[in-house]
């Protein structure tokens, strides 16, 4: 089983890492024991980013580490934000802005039920700092990293940085997703 294009997108943001070559995978393999103590086999890995041709499918404990790594409690729920394996965000879905086309200084406004609302303004490179915060847990002046927008889902960084501290992934909007617009 090779991980769908969103659970990647989801490592490479986390990790900083390409994931293209070999030396990628053994780096991320230990970015994930670093960040959850947990353990994943280089070729393992390897085997589900598409780098080693073999079918044999991970273990559930196996993939509950990679959604460990990712801020998720298990596979199953990562699974709930991955719509489809055989689908992955792109600039022609409606509803759907990718933060590396986004110039800086660009201000999201995002809300989700029951009365969260939130605005970023761009950094550059997909990282965005927290200019209004109401009833959410983010705070003003919070750091994340953000690579989707996307209306209908929940809103998935893979870090947040707080006082020059990272306090890890962050996800908003689970029960029915976000809505953004770019002001």
């Amino acid at each position: 089983m090779i991980l769908s294009p969103y659970i990647q997108e989801r490592l490479k943001g986390k990790c900083g890492i390409d994931l293209r070559e070999p030396a990628d995978a053994e780096r991320l393999v230990l970015d994930i024991e670093k960040t959850t103590g947990e353990h994943i086999g280089v070729n393992t890995m390897k085997r589900m980013l598409g780098m080693i041709d073999d079918e044999r499918e991970p273990r559930l404990s196996t993939l509950d580490i990679v959604a460990h790594y990712l801020g998720h409690q298990d596979w199953e729920e990562l699974k709930l934000f991955d719509k489809g394996s055989n689908s992955a965000f792109g600039d022609d879905d409606e509803g759907v802005l990718q933060t590396s086309n986004l110039p800086e200084d660009s201000i999201i406004a995002v809300s989700y039920p029951p009365d969260r609302v939130l605005k970023f303004r761009h950094l550059g490179g997909g990282r965005f700092i927290v200019e209004q915060s109401e009833h959410s847990k983010l705070h003003m002046g919070d750091v994340l990293t953000v690579t989707h927008f996307v209306k209908g889902y929940p809103l998935l960084a893979s870090d947040v940085t707080r006082d020059g501290e990272s306090l890890g992934a962050f996800t908003a909007g689970k029960e029915r997703g976000i809505d953004f617009q770019i002001l």
